[in-house]
């Protein structure tokens, strides 16, 4: 009686992973456009600190304009490549 009752207490297991497949699938627009927002925002701020560097006279100020364009565009290439690579 009792292994009767876990039968029908239990789920398919390939039900559940399709069900959380599509629940992340469904998550994934929300987030890429949070990255593109967090890339805006801390492109904005990277300019703004290479502004204040050229203004200043500093001599690395290619080196850090470098590094804030290159972080914001491999936001921008991990959002892309992901979407491309799982079929979103």
């Amino acid at each position: 009686m009792l292994s009767v009752s876990y039968q029908v207490y239990a789920q398919d297991g390939v039900a559940g992973i399709n069900e959380a497949n599509q629940l992340v699938r469904s998550y994934f627009d929300a987030g890429t456009e949070l990255m593109y927002a967090v890339g805006a925002i801390l492109g904005l701020i990277g300019a703004v600190k290479v502004y204040q560097k050229w203004n200043a006279g500093d001599p690395d100020t290619g080196k850090v304009a470098a590094a804030w364009f290159g972080s914001c565009v491999f936001l921008v290439v991990v959002a892309t490549v992901i979407q491309s690579f799982f079929g979103i």
